[in-house]
């Protein structure tokens, strides 16, 4: 475990927390890390929710599934972010989403019941901590949520693709910067047609509002 403990300590929820202790209290966890394949299943759907992942190398998407199988892309996660983090707080049952890497990833499982109840040195103090980091990523992730729905509430699929690259451009600082999804995976995250997405993106491209080249944008300024 301690040659994870770089990434760890980045984590918001180990925020102000000493590296011994984090490593005390993972292991009073009973916290494991297990490596996965590319589009491996890492919590799906309907099973009980018992753990939250804390993401080490890798990357991993969290996919809702209507009853005919339509994929929608809920979230990117990222190296040194938690996952499943919100549905463990909420005390879910089950898992209302699924958890899949997207390419060869490492992941720590954390027992959330564990986390409440570890026995690290100092418990008080280090709990008090964990719950307070932990608020603080549920209210992250709830305005995270809120810019989502911000961008499928558009009407128009060309509302829904320059909310989502403004949104980006915004978050990057930057005018040009690389999306972390394709075509068809971009389509699932803005929940619309992807042949429509193409087509506006080439429309947008022809206005001289963007330009692209497979996952690469630039906004040029003429919105």
């Amino acid at each position: 475990m301690k040659k994870y403990i770089d990434i760890i300590g980045k984590c918001a929820l180990f925020e102000g927390i000493e590296r011994d202790d984090i490593m005390e209290m993972l292991n009073s966890m009973k916290a494991r890390v297990i490596n996965t394949s590319k589009n491996q299943i890492i919590f799906s759907e309907g099973e009980p929710a018992e753990y939250m992942g804390l993401l080490i190398s890798g990357s991993v998407r969290i996919i809702r599934e209507d009853y005919y199988g339509n994929r929608s892309i809920v979230a990117e996660v990222e190296p040194g972010e938690l996952f499943a983090e919100t549905i463990a707080a909420a005390g879910a049952e089950n898992m209302p989403v699924s958890a899949a890497a997207s390419e060869e990833s490492e992941i720590m499982l954390i027992d959330f019941r564990r986390m409440l109840c570890c026995e690290a040195n100092d418990r008080g103090r280090i709990q008090n901590r964990l719950i307070s980091n932990l608020l603080r990523v549920v209210a992250e992730k709830n305005m995270i949520l809120n810019r989502k729905i911000e961008i499928i509430s558009c009407r128009t699929t060309r509302e829904k693709l320059l909310t989502y690259l403004l949104a980006e451009a915004k978050r990057r600082n930057s005018s040009e910067f690389e999306i972390p999804y394709n075509r068809q995976e971009l389509a699932d995250y803005l929940g619309v047609d992807r042949s429509a997405m193409s087509a506006e993106i080439a429309r947008l491209r022809r206005d001289g509002i963007i330009e692209s080249k497979k996952s690469r944008f630039r906004l040029l300024g003429h919105m």
